[in-house]
């Protein structure tokens, strides 16, 4: 099957054959054989019918040894070259070869050593043959492509004819010639997967070749793409310093220090960004072939003077592609130091004090006549770089007063100078008429060099007053909000903070400069809506910046802690962590440990309370099963102790197997000490006290207990994996030491039963108060059912006595018998006596000065009606004379009293 493959191959081949045509030292194509050359031993008799029927039979035992023998027979007669007026039929027997590939392999030498031919000039006995036999010669080349063989053995193929380097040498005659010149590179981008292809090229200068012309115009786009993948495939089978050698740095050399034009300028850049996309390969030769020390020349000879000849009178101007190439040679540095033996060379090339030329307020003079655009971003871009490069050379950066100068850099950037900013780059993102882009940039250089730990370079910071800068800094920032701005600004607080904690980790004198100052600002982020933490615009970055600042700048100084804890940053710390929010859990916790070494702290502690009145205790025990649940401990549906003997142990430590370990090594039980939150939890919980702690819950009791022997737990495990290590390496202790291990093991066994049925008594203790209150709960049920029961039972009797006249004069006998018999009938001599009901009156309830009567409905007293007669009325007393009562308002009352 024909494939465009196979076509771009015919087509390089035709092209090869033009190319050695045109050369009269090469073998020509077709050669001429006369009676003088012994035509007769060259043109030697052959059947190649009978091949050809032989080739074309099958399922004959013995067949594959025969016809492998008639083809090898083929190919010693015709050594010398084939003939023109034989190639149609041997190349049909090159096709069925070929055939025979598949299903017999021991074909696929004949097929190589027939192709292995076509390599040697065709040969003619008669001047005449070339015109007889053309059509067979054409369609003979042709077939070449037909070969049903794979991608591998078609470049093995051309391996051995050289194809590679006839292809290279041909570019030199396509110069202009767009279309021919994508057919070559197709061509070699195929052959270039090979080693041996990749060799013969490199040997025909193919990468200086390929280089020159990467950028020549190209509507389709090709020519860079095939061209670049050439040079890598080149660089990864073939001598990775031959190729930046030859392909990169002369070619850039000679653009760099001679190209003039647009065009020269342009194809300068694109080699560098190759060579940028080649540095970051660890294995790339760039210290060996020079061209890392020509690279950071070029980057520096306009900011430090040079005697090198390479930059006499070079000068770059303000255009955009020497603007550009600024930017990609201090990117290309950043690459280079990563890789440790550049840095002498950045040293002798003085590349820091280079770069601390840019970092300054802008000046009018400069070296070269860059825009205010232009000048800004190579300013933010040379910061940016110092940052990677600093701290490889901190000699070389404290030789050149580099700490004034940034802290002298960051107070320009805080003043009210006129600056207009254009924050049209990468590095000047969200710095569009401000300084934000600057002093974030010159933050995270002082970061870099501040987080080496270099006492030297911290000291000298110090006493130049940084942590003061530092904090006046995030004061002036939070006291004029930049909502536009606000991930920008998080980040530079968040460095701020940072280097504050890498001056004032270790040293009391430096948290005492730090001091209440400090702290506010600490408390101030402390206090941000925890909504926040969710906007993903550094909210968390900077609390975990903050939560450090803690512990580097404040734990440890006790005024510090003093002030931190009278304005209530306990309680700050206990809100976020009851947030949940696991990734601040571990350090939260951390923090509170060390807090609770100052006395003062359990009083701020017991006295927090969360939501629902949740107190710190119950919070910290909810914490902890939370943390068993995630690491798979076995608890049971109460939380209790289910493996006596393992009370602690996490899913990860029942599926590793313990394995000896020498004496310097954590076993499993020790990292998980630090590996989860807590031994935190109990040591807290611990400098509390584990007695009086407030508003717990009796499941919280139930984990209590297991907190309370947290220690001894983890103790009984860390021995019980010695004990099993001793087994495991077949060692026998002597009795003494047995017994010990052994009283060991089954003590701590003991106080995992103890621990689990104090659970137990703490559970059933639990479930009788629940059934006591269950009670109490059902006889305050059962009261309001009787109360409701009377209360019907009262308006029933009511009801009868209304409505029926001898219901009622029996409820009134009843009442009176009952008035009766309650009197004391002894009365003394000349005693008065009252009495206490009035007669005649058809009423079963006691009487007296005072009548009760039911309120009037609130259609009569209320809206308008409420100032009319009707809502006065004068009310007869029965039993005597009518007596005239005061008049009275009635008010929409449940029940009044009128005075008689």
């Amino acid at each position: 099957m024909w494939t465009e493959e196979a076509g771009a191959t015919a087509e390089a081949q035709e092209s090869g054959i033009r190319n050695k045509s045109s050369s009269s030292s090469q073998i020509p194509v077709v050669g001429v054989v006369t009676e003088d050359d012994e035509a007769q031993d060259v043109f030697k008799p052959m059947d190649l019918n009978r091949v050809i029927k032989l080739l074309e039979e099958t399922d004959k035992d013995g067949l594959e040894e025969k016809q492998l023998k008639f083809v090898k027979k083929l190919v010693q007669c015709y050594q010398n070259g084939l003939p023109l007026r034989d190639l149609a039929q041997i190349f049909k027997i090159l096709n069925l070869c070929s055939g025979k590939i598949k299903n017999q392999p021991r074909f696929i030498e004949s097929a190589y050593d027939i192709i292995k031919l076509c390599g040697l000039p065709f040969l003619k006995k008669k001047v005449s043959d070339e015109i007889t036999y053309a059509e067979d010669t054409a369609n003979s080349i042709a077939l070449l492509g037909y070969q049903q063989a794979s991608s591998s053995y078609k470049i093995q193929m051309a391996e051995v004819g050289g194809l590679a380097k006839t292809m290279v040498q041909s570019m030199t005659l396509l110069e202009n010639q767009l279309v021919e010149k994508l057919w070559v590179l197709k061509v070699l981008q195929h052959l270039s997967t090979s080693e041996v292809n990749c060799t013969i090229m490199m040997k025909a200068q193919a990468a200086s070749g390929i280089c020159t012309h990467l950028n020549d115009p190209d509507p389709s786009g090709q020519l860079l793409f095939r061209s670049s993948e050439i040079l890598w495939n080149l660089l990864e089978k073939s001598s990775k310093e031959e190729v930046i050698q030859q392909a990169l740095k002369e070619v850039f050399k000679n653009l760099f220090m001679r190209g003039f034009s647009h065009y020269d300028r342009q194809l300068r850049n694109d080699i560098l960004v190759i060579t940028t996309i080649i540095a970051q390969n660890p294995e790339a030769p760039m210290i060996e072939c020079g061209f890392t020390k020509d690279l950071i020349l070029f980057a520096t000879f306009n900011e430090v003077k040079s005697q090198n000849l390479l930059v006499k009178g070079l000068k770059l101007s303000n255009s955009y592609e020497d603007f550009e190439l600024k930017k990609l040679l201090f990117n290309v540095i950043v690459i280079l130091c990563k890789d440790l033996p550049t840095v002498q060379l950045l040293i002798d090339g003085k590349v820091i004090l280079a770069l601390f030329t840019y970092v300054k307020k802008p000046e009018k003079q400069k070296i070269i006549d860059w825009s205010a655009a232009q000048h800004e971003e190579l300013q933010l871009h040379a910061i940016a770089t110092l940052s990677s490069v600093a701290p490889l050379l901190i000699e070389e950066y404290m030789s050149c007063q580099g700490n004034a100068r940034v802290l002298a850099f960051l107070e320009w950037c805080e003043s009210e100078d006129p600056f207009f900013s254009h924050g049209n780059s990468f590095h000047g993102t969200g710095g569009r008429g401000n300084k934000f882009a600057q002093m974030r940039y010159s933050l995270r250089l002082l970061r870099a060099v501040v987080y080496l730990e270099d006492e030297t370079v911290n000291k000298d910071l110090c006493e130049k007053g940084t942590i003061q800068q530092m904090i006046g800094i995030f004061k002036n920032i939070i006291s004029k909000p930049n909502e536009k701005e606000e991930a920008i600004v998080l980040e530079i607080q968040s460095d701020i903070l940072l280097i504050l904690s890498g001056l004032c980790e270790n040293h009391i004198q430096r948290k005492e400069i730090f001091g209440t100052e400090g702290v506010d600002i600490v408390l101030h982020v402390m206090k941000t809506d925890p909504r926040k933490l969710q906007s993903g615009l550094g909210y968390n970055v900077l609390l975990f910046s903050t939560l450090d600042s803690i512990w580097c700048c404040i734990l440890g100084c006790y005024p510090s802690e003093d002030y931190f804890l009278e304005k209530e940053g306990i309680f700050l710390l206990l809100d976020l962590l009851a947030l949940n929010q696991k990734k601040f859990c571990n350090l939260i916790l951390g923090i509170m440990v060390e807090f609770c070494d100052n006395p003062k702290t359990a009083a701020h502690v017991n006295a927090w309370q969360g939501k629902k009145d949740q107190t710190a205790a119950s919070l910290l025990i909810k914490l902890w099963r939370k943390e068993e649940k995630e690491l798979g401990v076995k608890r049971d549906k109460n939380g209790k102790i289910i493996d006596t003997k393992k009370p602690l142990f996490t899913s990860f430590q029942e599926e590793q197997k313990i394995i000896p370990l020498p004496a310097n090594c954590p076993s499993i039980a020790v990292m998980d000490v630090s590996e989860n939150i807590r031994a935190k939890i109990y040591a807290i919980l611990g400098k509390l006290d584990f007695e009086n702690l407030p508003g717990l819950s009796a499941e919280d009791f139930v984990t209590l207990c297991i907190i309370h022997r947290y220690l001894d737990f983890k103790i009984g495990e860390i021995w019980n994996e010695i004990y099993e290590e001793i087994k495991l390496e077949k060692l026998r202790p002597v009795t003494t030491d047995k017994k010990a291990l052994e009283a060991i093991t089954t003590a701590s066994e003991n106080i995992g039963k103890m621990v689990a049925s104090l659970q137990s008594d703490i559970i059933e203790s639990q479930a009788c108060q629940d059934m006591q209150n269950e009670q109490k709960v059902y006889a305050k049920i059962q009261a309001t059912h009787k109360q409701r029961e009377l209360a019907n039972k009262s308006w029933e009797d009511f009801l009868a006595r209304t409505s029926n006249a001898k219901t009622l004069k029996k409820a009134k006998s009843l009442q009176e018998k009952a008035i009766e018999a309650s009197r004391y009938h002894k009365r003394p001599q000349n005693a008065i006596f009252h009495q206490t009901h009035i007669k005649g009156l058809n009423t079963t309830v006691p009487s007296g000065g005072v009548v009760t009567v039911e309120s009037t409905p609130a259609r009569l007293v209320g809206g308008p009606l409420v100032d009319t007669d009707i809502a006065l009325k004068k009310l007869p007393i029965r039993g005597g004379a009518l007596q005239r009562v005061k008049a009275v308002k009635i008010v929409d009352a449940p029940k009044k009293s009128i005075p008689t």
